[in-house]
């Protein structure tokens, strides 16, 4: 089984349907792997797979969301963000109430 194999069980088992942009992941979960930590590379892809979710899914606001996780991951280092400034595209998120589930 390769990697595309399991994405698309994953999905399957998911129930999604969507497009996957596992270059975009990668270089997220890498960046964020060798200039955050270790952890960091699942957290960040999750998180922005959250965000993702909330900015309407789109692969435009995917891919801007996820230039400003890359960027942020590009500039930490010993644990501290580098100031430097990088212009990155503005998403905006829909406010959304939390529904607890049982």
């Amino acid at each position: 089984m390769n990697l595309h194999d399991w994405i698309d069980e994953l999905m399957d088992a998911l129930d999604l349907e969507t497009e996957v942009d596992e270059g975009l992941i990668l270089d997220l979960a890498r960046e964020a792997a060798h200039r955050v930590q270790r952890p960091a590379a699942p957290i960040s892809t999750y998180l922005l797979g959250y965000a993702a979710a909330l900015a309407g899914g789109s692969p435009a606001k995917t891919e801007a969301l996820a230039a400003r996780a890359f960027d942020l991951a590009s500039r930490w280092e010993g644990g501290e963000k580098l100031d430097v400034d990088v212009e990155v595209d503005e998403v905006e998120l829909p406010e959304t109430e939390l529904v607890e589930s049982d």
